[in-house]
Order: structure tokens, then C-alpha cells, then sequence
């Protein structure tokens, strides 16, 4: 390593421990400083590291941890970037704060979609695994043909990594690329003939622009697609799941190629998550039964899914962002025998996306069939959730547009279990608000 590189990453080192350590956070500043000081750092760490890139509109950062736990049973040292920190600076902060190696380590990083040509242009992944593309933050990324654009900008600059995409979305399907590519996807159904809601992203063939149809959809887009008009159709799958079993919103049950698996988050899109990362360690010769055993460790994902007691109130805290992720988590949480209570948190700043009006694809008139006591919106944006949920047949509606009083109005909830569906700051402030009150460690980004 040159002396100006060890100089920046002695900086960006240096700068994590005092914001660690003093504010309890930090995982974008000393990346930022790092790249300061010598933008071209991480072609340093590719001396240091093999590279698998996790990449994909919904279910990156869960992936990316579990993929981790896979790993690990294998490598000895596999570094990560574990608070969802996926551009440029969040990269470098996860190599910079990395334990320093003996022999070459596995990193394995969540990466924006947008940011896949920043870090190939530096680092030669091994893998690129693709999970899904759903319209997600237009004013950031626009339609997803442009979206899958930006990571193609990237997959260019590594023509030799494997490309392990999920199967069951066709636009993964659409382009020939120089590299191998495995496919993932869902088996365990098969119907005649299935068409999705006319509203649905992707439903034309990329081919010959006929309406798509399917043997079976497990959610949105994705499902075993075929054209009748010009027979385009979902690859062959390397890696299936081949039998759904019970499903709460804390756990799924689930097999793959005839193995067995659980994993304790709920939610069918968590189980397409499981796939990608059985998939990825499968690859790079990681045994069904020690991803069985990864799977069953206890540990939560930042933000996703999160269980935080708070006085005695079990908090579910979940990331949504789009409309496709949004319908699925109200899917996830309706799957609770148990009464409940329901927030949702909308703030509209750069890392949201500005622009709210995803919420009104949202499916929230499903909420009116279950037995929810009570709801309550908050941010900077909660006048707009409330008018959703309102037009959704929902009126009892508590506001508190204050994050930092948040907390309070959960420990006023009449049930024991809360959800908390949060857009991405707003559920940055709940969780500092939560850590500055000791209910959990850090919290900022």
C-alpha cells in the first residue's frame, strides 16, 4: 500500500474509532474522508479481498447478512457493511474498519444499484448477485430498464465474475452478458396459465412487447413467466425452493432443493432473500447443512425486522421504500394471529426519495381486515400517510409529526406488539432517539 493510501485509510481508521466510540455511529463520514484523501483506496483493498457485490432494488441489506453467516462458515474473515451503508463511502468504512488480515479475506457488500460501477471499476468482484427490480426513488434511478442500466455499467467492468440473479424476474433475463450466470428462483407451484394486475412493473415482453403470462407469481412480477406469442421464458434455475411451510411475521419455513430450512424473519420476499444467499454460499462450496446452521443464528439486521423491546412493547421495526416491498411487509405483518398496533413513519429526503406518491400503490385497505387497535403516523411527511391510511377507510388515526416523541406514543399503544413501518431516515432518527435512550446499541448512520 502506497503512503498516501495508508495515510487515508490511518485517517479514515482514526476517524471511525473517535465517532464510534463518542457518538456511537459513524459508518459514512470516515469512508468520506478516506475518499478524500485518496479516492482511489479501494483498488488497494482489492490486493486485500475477494469481492462478492449484493445488488437489487428490495431485500439487499437482509441478504447481504445472511449471505454473511453463510460465508462464515466456511472463511475465516468476511467483512461487511452491516448498517446498509451501500454507496461509495459506506463501502470504504467497511474496509477501513475491517479487523486487519493475515492472508486475503471475503468481503462481501450490499451495493447501491447505482454505485455497482463505482466499486468494479476499482475491484474485480468473484460474484455480482442480483435480487429483484421494482420501481424504486424515480427521481434517483427513473423506470427500472434504466435502473438495471446502471448495474449493467458495472457487470461490463468484470466480465468474469459469476452472475447469480434471481430467475423469477425477467429482466435479469434480458441481456446477453459474457459472464456465467446462475439463476434462482421458485419451483414449488405450477398452474396452466396465470396473469398478473395490470398495474404490475415488467409485464411486457422485453421481446417482442406481448403481455408476459405465468405458470405461477409468487409476488408482484416474479414467478415462472412465459410469452405465447414469441416464447421467451424464465431460465432454467439452478438453485429452487421447492416447498413453502408455515409463515408468521417471525418466522418462515421453507424448503430448498428438498432441503429443509427457517430462518426468523416472516414475509415471502425474506424467503427469496434466503434463497440468494443459499445460493451464493452453494457456489462458493458452502454445505446445505452449515447454511442451515447459519440461518438458525439469532441475530438482527439493522432496521429489518428489527425487535425492540421497548418497556415491555415489542417493536417491529421495518424498512419500506416502494410499493412492491410496502405490499409485501403489509402482507408479512397481516400473517399475526395477534392484535396489534400500526405506525408508519415518512420522511421524503434524498436517501427516501422525495417523491411520497409510491405510498398510494400501497395496499393499506388490507389493513381493515384485521384486528388493528389502534395507528399513528410520524415525520416530516406524516400528513401525507395519514391522508393514505384515511382514504384506505381508516380514521382513528393518531399524529405525531415529532420523531423524538415517537417513542412515547408507542409506549401509549393498547397492545403488546407495535409495528413500525418506517421510510430510511425516518427510522435513522427512531433508532438514534431509541439508542440515546439505551433500548438499543447506536443508531446513527
Amino acid at each position: 500500500m502506497s503512503i498516501k493510501s495508508s495515510f487515508a485509510e490511518f485517517a479514515g481508521r482514526s476517524s471511525y474509532w473517535f465517532l464510534h466510540n463518542v457518538f456511537h455511529g459513524g459508518s459514512s463520514l470516515p469512508g468520506k474522508i478516506t475518499l478524500k484523501l485518496d479516492p482511489n483506496i479501494l483498488s488497494e483493498f482489492s490486493k486485500k479481498y475477494d469481492l462478492v457485490i449484493i445488488t437489487g432494488t428490495n431485500g439487499k441489506t437482509l441478504t447481504t447478512a445472511l449471505s454473511t453467516r453463510v460465508l462464515r462458515e466456511k472463511y475465516p474473515q468476511v467483512v461487511t457493511n452491516p448498517s446498509g451503508s451501500n454507496m461509495e463511502q459506506g463501502i470504504v468504512t467497511a474496509f477501513i474498519t475491517a479487523p486487519r488480515a493475515k492472508q486475503k479475506g471475503l468481503a462481501v457488500l450490499e451495493v447501491d444499484e447505482a454505485n455497482v460501477r463505482m466499486v468494479t471499476k476499482h475491484i474485480q468482484p468473484i460474484a455480482i448477485v442480483m435480487t429483484n427490480l421494482f420501481r424504486d426513488q424515480m427521481d434517483r434511478y427513473g423506470e427500472i430498464y434504466t435502473t438495471y442500466d446502471k448495474i449493467l455499467a458495472g457487470v461490463k467492468l468484470a466480465p468474469k465474475a459469476t452472475i447469480i440473479a434471481n430467475g423469477d424476474e425477467q429482466i435479469f433475463n434480458t441481456k446477453d452478458l459474457p459472464n456465467p450466470v446462475i439463476y434462482y428462483g421458485f419451483a414449488n407451484d405450477h398452474q396452466e396459465d396465470l396473469r398478473a394486475p395490470a398495474n404490475t412493473d415488467g409485464l411486457l415482453c422485453p421481446k417482442c412487447q406481448h403481455i408476459l403470462h405465468f405458470h405461477n407469481i409468487t409476488y408482484a412480477s416474479l414467478g415462472e413467466y412465459f410469452c405465447p406469442n414469441c416464447g421467451f421464458h424464465r431460465p432454467e434455475l439452478t438453485y429452487k425452493v421447492t416447498a413453502i411451510g408455515s409463515m408468521t411475521p417471525t418466522s418462515s419455513k421453507f424448503q430448498i432443493d428438498g432441503h429443509p430450512f427457517e430462518i426468523g424473519v416472516g414475509g415471502l420476499y425474506n424467503i427469496y432473500n434466503a434463497l440468494a444467499a443459499y445460493s451464493l454460499g452453494r457456489f462458493l462450496g458452502v454445505s446445505p447443512a452449515q447454511i442451515q446452521n447459519a440461518f438458525q443464528a439469532d441475530e438482527h439486521v439493522f432496521g429489518r425486522q428489527e425487535i425492540i423491546n421497548v418497556d415491555g412493547k415489542e417493536v417491529t421495526l421495518v424498512l419500506v421504500k416502494n410499493p412492491v416491498g410496502l405490499n409485501q411487509v403489509i402482507d408479512m405483518v397481516l400473517t399475526d394471529p395477534e392484535p396489534f398496533s400500526f405506525g408508519f413513519l415518512l420522511n421524503a429526503h434524498y436517501a427516501d426519495g422525495i417523491d411520497t406518491s409510491w405510498i398510494w400503490d400501497g395496499n393499506f385497505e388490507k389493513l381493515n381486515n384485521h384486528s388493528i387497535k389502534k395507528f399513528f403516523t410520524g415525520g416530516e411527511r406524516y400528513k401525507d400517510i395519514s391522508t393514505r391510511l384515511t382514504m384506505a377507510g381508516i380514521n382513528d388515526i393518531e399524529e405525531e409529526p415529532d420523531l423524538a416523541k415517537v417513542i412515547d406514543k408507542i409506549k401509549q399503544m393498547p397492545t403488546k406488539h407495535v409495528y413500525v413501518l418506517s421510510s430510511y431516515t425516518a427510522m435513522l432518527q427512531l433508532r438514534k432517539e431509541l439508542a440515546e435512550r439505551k433500548y438499543i446499541q447506536g443508531g446513527m448512520d
